[in-house]
């Protein structure tokens, strides 16, 4: 099994509600645990190349922040814009999360 479909079958609750969302929402399509490069993206959405990360609080242990910083960098060369949004703010408002990511992708 490849890795994007195994992560794909374990996706945090804060990406399960998100994903949902986004597929509620529709007028903008958002791949899921999408694979490029050597990295596998939470969400994509390849119309307006950003990649949107949920981050929880293993983001913000051990050398993960400086992991993260080379990830959206080689992103970044690739014209793929980053968008780090904290996992908190998904479960708190998923709704809102994903029409603000839908409004920003539309742009």
């Amino acid at each position: 099994m490849s890795k994007a479909r195994e992560l794909r079958a374990a996706m945090s609750l804060s990406e399960v509600l998100l994903w949902r969302e986004l597929r509620q929402q529709g007028e903008i399509k958002f791949r899921r645990q999408h694979p490029i490069g050597l990295y596998v993206l939470d969400f994509y959405c390849a119309s307006a190349k950003v990649c949107v990360e949920i981050d929880g609080i293993a983001h913000e242990m051990g050398d993960r922040p400086r992991r993260d910083v080379a990830r959206d960098e080689w992103l970044g060369e690739r014209g793929i814009e980053v968008l780090r949004i904290p996992a908190s703010d998904v479960l708190n408002s998923p709704n809102e999360v994903a029409g603000a990511l839908v409004r920003y992708c539309r742009r």
